[in-house]
């Protein structure tokens, strides 16, 4: 397996594996696991912390902007295709950033790419398993001529839809850590964001490639095309350029930055461009990253 060494950035430090185990014995160390989001979700507090109603709210917010059920906030707006509709300011938010997402990432990561996620078969839940591949190329056209989002109302284009994916899991760990306390970590299916100085003052350990770190005051996240795959080439990954599953030399990409939404725009971004060009866009916008 070939990698990038990994960088890390001026908050983040090497620490050992075993640092990881430490946490289970401190007793003043909340946690909390569960299953949302489309994958394992995890809450830290180093001192107390209603741990229970962030998940709450975490589930809430899942309910509100799942694709795969038809009464969320999200398939209702995706419904509504063609007309201006009131939205939430979490809603508005979440479009804001998206926009801001696909100016950053010079339009690589695109929140249009659903009917292209449907053709490729990823049409419900991946629990429930794939069906079968339309063969249908939908390429999705640039996000600002699709989407328009004012004060409280929003509208896309006739014909379009979005699936806000991994841009929501980044988001919603920013979130997350600000509702538990000043010293937390949350994990939303591997985007993560850290406040505070971590269980020992320290930082908080995370996994990083084959090293842990210590992360203050940061975000990081994995892109990957190995963890929901059905088929041959099939993949969640979508290349907007192309309309399919994305083909990249890279098979996952892990990065430190300033927010967890900033490190999955990142680890996206680098992933669709593949392994030489993806390590430039690193060096010269991330804090730490790892490729494989």
């Amino acid at each position: 397996m070939s990698r990038k060494s990994t960088k890390i950035g001026p908050k983040a430090s090497k620490w050992a594996a075993s640092a990881r185990l430490a946490w289970a014995a401190m007793a003043d160390l909340e946690a909390l696991r569960f299953e949302a989001l489309g994958g394992h979700c995890e809450l830290y507090s180093a001192g107390p912390a209603a741990l229970t109603d962030v998940r709450a709210w975490v589930d809430a917010m899942h309910d509100r902007l799942t694709r795969f059920e038809p009464g969320s906030e999200l398939s209702r707006f995706n419904a509504a295709a063609g007309r201006w509709i009131d939205v939430s300011p979490d809603l508005e938010a979440l479009l804001d950033a998206s926009l801001d997402a696909y100016a950053s990432s010079d339009g690589l990561v695109h929140v249009g790419v659903l009917p292209a996620l449907l053709a490729a078969g990823y049409t419900r839940d991946f629990a429930s398993g794939p069906t079968s591949p339309s063969g249908e190329i939908r390429i999705a056209p640039p996000l600002p001529e699709m989407l328009d989002v004012r004060p409280g109302r929003a509208r896309l284009r006739e014909g379009t839809s979005i699936d806000l994916g991994g841009i929501a899991k980044g988001w919603l760990a920013d979130r997350a850590v600000e509702r538990i306390g000043r010293n937390a970590l949350a994990n939303f299916a591997g985007d993560l964001r850290a406040r505070g100085a971590g269980p020992n003052g320290e930082g908080w350990p995370i996994g990083f490639g084959t090293t842990t770190v210590l992360l203050r005051e940061l975000g990081a996240a994995t892109s990957g095309t190995a963890g929901r795959r059905w088929g041959d080439g099939l993949h969640h990954l979508i290349d907007p350029r192309t309309g399919l599953p994305a083909k990249t030399d890279l098979t996952a990409v892990s990065v430190l930055a300033p927010t967890g939404l900033e490190a999955e725009v990142l680890a996206k971004t680098a992933l669709l461009l593949g392994r030489e060009a993806g390590a430039r866009l690193l060096d010269e916008r991330g804090l730490g990253s790892y490729l494989t």
